[in-house]
């Protein structure tokens, strides 16, 4: 079944160090200055943290989930989402995945211990 950007927004505004920001009519989760998750206004597209080397073949497997980014967001670890098409297992992988990638590493491996990840 498909996600919500509540539930989205629910998962990322529960993280460590997570907050929200509204910018330029878009809505954003950060880790300081660093963004790891922003929605479309529509809540269409869902922008996230992605590691580069893995963004082509996550494209290529499933274009009907993931699509590139603008071709300057293309030198960032960045892919986008469309949320429809993911289910709750898949968001939270790719959610906790891109806030991962922000947070220092002995916070992202306590949340992981937590939850029962490790």
């Amino acid at each position: 079944m498909p996600v919500t950007v509540d539930e989205i927004r629910a998962l990322a505004a529960s993280l460590p160090r997570s907050y929200e920001a509204h910018v330029r009519g878009l809505v954003k989760f950060r880790i300081g200055q660093i963004v790891f998750l922003s929605f479309a206004p529509d809540g269409s597209r869902m922008g996230c943290g992605f590691p580069k080397e893995l963004r082509q073949a996550a494209v290529d497997a499933e274009p009907e989930k993931f699509a590139l980014p603008s071709t300057s967001d293309m030198r960032f670890n960045w892919i986008h989402v469309h949320p429809a098409a993911i289910d709750a297992e898949e968001m939270r992988d790719l959610v906790e995945g891109a806030w991962s990638m922000v947070v220092p590493k002995f916070l992202a491996e306590q949340y992981a211990h937590e939850k029962g990840y490790l």
